[in-house]
């Protein structure tokens, strides 16, 4: 771990990558490898775009990947996608729409599989953004499925939220619907070359003034052409603004960056316990004859669950 984590912090491709994989995997050494590099974290900003399917958040990402690259910056890329239900794999993989990246030395991109984890962030997807932070990546951006109210995760995770709409789709009524209208810093209304945009901003910007914000900031509406590179600029001086609002208010920033941490502890020790208690105290074949018999009626589940946290040693 030693040799990889020192690779890693230099930059190194394939260290990143066979970093990512151990993480992914859950190899015993992850543990070990993210402790060491932690201390090199906190570095980069970290952007979420989300938004429904089809919305062209790939093509946006690509656009605004380029756009940092010419102002010389390392970008990190975590698409997000649906997993296999046969393999557990990420279903979009070879992620077309970037390959035009893929052989330039500043970019890293990875496809990661949700694993049907709430949000379309799998957890093993935030040790991979803190691996590129670490690894010296300027911007780390994170793309995610987008499949409704769950995609709210991300807002866990990234410092600045890009949530991407549509026009002509009745995005804005459902995003206010899911709670998307909350986790929004910026709206970026993509293929604004369509019918219906300016309506789709109207109803932006009636949401928007019905809700207000604690922290005292007002997400911008920026209209995109993602296939056309439109509208990139205004978006990556968007993120801008937010990252010097939020570095003003160094009080927001603390708070923001203790949830963070917060939400990332809690998530670590329900995959521990998880884990501990299923497969180390409760064997699959138990676990099936627990199932059976609260299936049957002839137990409760919430028996059950106090039955296995007591074999952890803890009194329910």
């Amino acid at each position: 771990m030693s040799s990889l984590t020192e690779k890693l912090l230099a930059g190194d491709k394939r260290a990143i990558g066979r970093a990512i994989s151990v993480v992914e995997d859950g190899h015993g050494d992850a543990g070990t490898l993210l402790k060491e590099i932690f201390p090199r974290t906190g570095r980069a900003l970290v952007i979420g775009i989300t938004g429904a399917p089809g919305a062209g958040k790939s093509t946006l990402v690509d656009r605004l990947a380029h756009y940092y690259r010419g102002k010389e910056e390392q970008v990190g890329i975590i698409a997000v996608d649906p997993s296999s239900p046969f393999t557990g794999g990420a279903l979009l993989g070879d992620r077309i729409r970037m390959q035009s990246m893929a052989t330039d030395p500043g970019i890293f991109i990875r496809s990661m599989a949700s694993r049907g984890h709430l949000g379309g962030l799998a957890r093993a997807s935030v040790d991979a953004v803190a691996i590129l932070d670490a690894a010296g990546y300027n911007k780390v951006i994170i793309e995610t499925v987008g499949v409704g109210q769950d995609e709210i995760d991300i807002v866990k995770t990234a410092d600045v939220t890009v949530v991407v709409l549509v026009p002509g789709m009745g995005d804005a009524v459902q995003a206010m619907k899911a709670g998307i209208m909350e986790i929004g810093d910026i709206f970026a209304i993509n293929k604004a070359d369509r019918d219906g945009v300016l309506r789709t901003e109207r109803e932006l910007e009636m949401l928007l003034s019905i809700s207000s914000r604690p922290d005292g900031w007002t997400p911008r509406i920026i209209k995109t052409v993602a296939t056309e590179d439109g509208g990139t600029v205004a978006l990556a001086r968007s993120i801008a603004d937010y990252e010097q609002f939020i570095d003003s208010r160094g009080d927001q920033l603390d708070s923001r960056r203790v949830q963070i941490a917060e939400h990332r502890i809690v998530e670590l020790l329900r995959d521990r316990l998880l884990k501990l208690a299923v497969g180390e105290r409760v064997s699959e074949a138990e676990l099936s004859e627990m199932a059976k018999s609260v299936a049957d009626r002839s137990r409760d589940p919430y028996s059950v669950v106090e039955e296995i946290i007591g074999r952890l040693g803890i009194s329910p």
